[in-house]
């Protein structure tokens, strides 16, 4: 409101001024270029607040451009960074599925051959730091699941006669396959220490 307050009290005083000076002023030639310097000054002050406004506006354009570049450079760096840990994590997960898959092939052709066994599934379970082209090193443990060749099949089984022997001890009916040998295969073949490797063996003779 000051500000509003000054610039109408320059222009008063300026017209002031400039009555005085031209009352002064003989009648001559002379006259008519003060009048026009004298107008010309009268349309600055009055256009001094619009010049003042323009020159505030423009330094804030100027102010904000220059920051703007910035916020939106650091805003492309971390979606680029975003972007490329996902991709590097999307690379991750392939090159792990895919060696679940090289493990498997590895080893199913002789369980199969040797055990009569197949494979079902082959879990392995990583460190939570890994390297950035996973290896065998970086399984902490895996988990493998064999179905016995038998179990799928569907011939129908061959009915024995019962006979009751008194004098034998009772055989348990469900007998757990031994793994041992099957673990310590596995070890050798993907180098990986016994601890670390759990079978499961499903299905069979029943």
């Amino acid at each position: 409101m000051s500000y509003l307050t000054d610039w109408i009290t320059n222009i008063i005083l300026f017209i002031l001024l400039a009555t005085i000076i031209d009352m002064l002023l003989p009648n001559s030639s002379m006259q008519k270029y003060v009048k026009m310097v004298t107008g010309l000054i009268l349309i600055v002050i009055i256009l001094t607040p619009l010049f003042n406004f323009i020159s505030e506006d423009f330094d804030k354009v100027v102010q904000s451009m220059s920051v703007t570049p910035v916020a939106d450079e650091k805003n492309m760096e971390n979606l680029i960074e975003m972007k490329k840990k996902e991709i590097q994590a999307s690379n991750r997960a392939y090159i792990l599925e895919q060696m679940a898959v090289q493990m498997k092939s590895q080893v199913e052709e002789e369980l199969m051959e040797k055990y009569g066994l197949e494979v079902a599934v082959v879990d392995p379970t990583f460190k939570e730091e890994i390297s950035q082209e996973p290896s065998y090193e970086d399984i902490a443990s895996i988990k493998v699941v064999l179905t016995s060749q038998s179990s799928g099949s569907n011939e129908i089984p061959v009915i024995k006669p019962i006979v009751i022997d008194t004098s034998k001890q009772p055989k348990q009916e469900d007998q757990q396959m031994d793994t041992k040998p099957i673990i310590t295969y596995l070890s050798t073949e993907w180098e990986i220490h016994t601890e670390m490797i759990e079978v499961t063996v499903e299905g069979g003779n029943e």
